[in-house]
């Protein structure tokens, strides 16, 4: 496997003229209403569209020259360079020595792409087809439990990537569903989730899909062990045994196919994962298979086609006309230099309800990293802090602190400009759907001028002696708007934040495709679980051994 561009040899975006360029820029006083004052056309200047994606950036705190020099920082690092690389398969993922080819996963059949010997695209197909094959025979009623039934309820059982990536597509997706089994997802270690679910499930109709590329995760084995446990409890009753439980009611995804065999996995029931796809990129793989259960594998393929159709987009568009880029551009802008640390994603349409979960993962841990690739400490921001929730719901939680706190905050909003369209005769529901669209772009526009923003409507603008209804206003944000939300539009959408993260991190020179910085704590809580079964003897600091005395006295 080629390691990017030999020794990892690309130029430093730190150590260019534009970063110092840009330092210089961010200290001058930016004031959006004074931006949208001088130029009458910016908000078609700052604006782009990309397939079913329209995205206004015109609210950020950026002129002509800003990005002018952020696009100069991308040439100065080779983006260019670095974006051929993920795309054909080099080592970008440096320190676990890897391709991240997560891409590769959305390539048409017809396309080629060779890792040494081996046609990556082949493999790939080969996988979606057993994905194909396993999804359609629970969906048609072929696949039978223990007692004879049809399966009526698929639970995932997976953490992260496993859980995070199919859970959010498939709520997504639910009005594309075109059967009447159930799909539930699984993930929380303490067993909150699988208690509350399994007393109502029927143990002979339950198919459990055991996601994890080590198959090692605690957290879902964990789970897995308490859903055989289950079933076993019900079989027994029956007369059925072990392994026909274990065939009938599991399959297993991952990239360790002896783990999935000594688990107990049936090898016909085996989706493979391969180490290039990470866990949060994942959900185009056979992790995907709940949401192929549950939109069928043509609604499937779409949403593959969309993230492929962005991935065309992020490898030949101009980067001044490439949504990647520019969306990864201005996170840079708004972190490193701005020192905004703090980014809000706000969906105006409740079937996106898991994207800031989703999109919290991807980020954060992918770009949370303090040490570049050269193992260099960083001495800038990279990663700001990402949360979000729906945006009707957002408004009455947090939106006070975006219009009157003393925090800047840089937010995405994303709506669906079409919904309801096979409904016509639905008025009411097309007239919530407005309503939606409104407060998506009223609030954008009260966060960027604030007080500003009111003195041409009916509201009174508050007097000095009002202060608290001051609303300061500048707040960066970016708008998107998608014109239909489909299998396709949904795939576009996540592939154009997973390639603004790779953005992001070429700039900062980071490496966004290892997480080392959730093992320790995994590796400490087998040495803390260790001691829970023992007389607590000091081992940890003062607290840690404090806190098991006390869960050891009351437990």
């Amino acid at each position: 496997m080629d390691e990017i561009k030999g020794d990892n040899a690309y130029n430093s975006a730190r150590n260019s003229t534009y970063w110092q360029q840009l330092q210089t820029l961010a200290k001058q006083p930016w004031s959006l209403s004074a931006l949208f004052a001088q130029d009458d056309n910016r908000a078609e200047r700052f604006s782009m569209q990309a397939g079913a994606l329209y995205m206004d950036y015109s609210k950020q705190c950026i002129d002509e020259q800003v990005l002018a020099t952020l696009l100069q920082l991308a040439d100065s690092c080779e983006l260019s360079t670095r974006i051929d690389a993920l795309m054909q398969g080099a080592m970008v993922n440096t320190s676990e020595e890897r391709a991240a080819l997560h891409t590769a996963l959305r390539l048409p059949e017809t396309a080629e792409l060779k890792i040494g010997d081996q046609n990556v695209v082949a493999d790939v197909h080969h996988s979606l087809s057993q994905v194909a094959r396993l999804s359609e025979r629970v969906r048609n009623g072929t696949w039978r439990g223990f007692s004879g039934q049809a399966i009526t309820d698929v639970v995932n059982i997976g953490v992260g990537g496993s859980d995070l990536g199919p859970l959010m597509a498939t709520t997504a997706l639910d009005e594309w569903a075109d059967t009447e089994i159930e799909v539930h997802f699984v993930s929380n270690m303490d067993g909150t989730q699988l208690d509350n679910l399994l007393k109502h499930l029927n143990p002979e109709t339950t198919l459990f899909i055991i996601s994890s590329k080590s198959f090692g995760t605690v957290d879902t084995l964990s789970n897995a062990k308490t859903a055989l446990s289950w079933l076993l409890a019900t079989a027994k009753l029956r007369a059925g045994t072990e392994d026909s439980v274990l065939r009938r009611h599991f399959i297993g995804i991952s990239a360790n196919s002896e783990k999935m065999s000594a688990w107990g996995i049936h090898p016909e029931h085996q989706l493979q994962l391969w180490e290039w796809v990470g866990g949060r990129f994942s959900l185009w793989s056979a992790i995907g298979l709940a949401i192929a259960i549950r939109i069928g594998m043509s609604g499937f393929k779409a949403l593959l086609a969309g993230a492929h159709s962005m991935d065309e987009h992020f490898a030949q568009a101009n980067f001044s006309e490439n949504l990647p880029v520019l969306l990864g551009l201005l996170a840079v802008w708004n972190s490193t230099f701005l020192q905004v640390n703090a980014h809000t994603v706000l969906p105006y349409d409740g079937r996106l309800s898991y994207l800031p979960s989703y999109l919290t993962q991807l980020e954060m841990e992918s770009n949370g990293k303090s040490v570049t690739q050269h193992g260099d400490h960083i001495d800038y921001d990279t990663c700001p802090i990402l949360w979000g929730e729906i945006g009707s719901n957002a408004q009455h939680a947090f939106y006070q602190l975006l219009h009157q706190g003393t925090q800047q905050v840089s937010c995405d909003f994303i709506a669906c400009v079409r919904r309801y369209s096979g409904q016509m005769k639905n008025a009411p529901l097309q007239q919530q759907h407005e309503l939606s669209l409104a407060n998506c772009l009223a609030q954008s526009r009260v966060l960027a001028f604030g007080n500003a923003a009111l003195q041409e409507s009916e509201v009174q603008v508050a007097s000095a002696a009002e202060k608290y209804k001051y609303y300061r206003g500048n707040q960066p944000s970016t708008t998107l708007l998608i014109d239909e939300l489909t299998p396709h539009s949904l795939g576009a959408l996540i592939a154009l934040y997973e390639h603004k993260v790779y953005v992001m991190a070429s700039i900062w020179d980071i490496n966004p495709f290892d997480q080392w910085g959730v093992e320790m704590g995994k590796q400490m809580a087998e040495s803390v679980h260790q001691a829970m079964q023992q007389e607590v003897s000091g081992q940890f600091d003062t607290s840690t051994d404090q806190l098991l005395k006390h869960i050891k006295r009351w437990s």
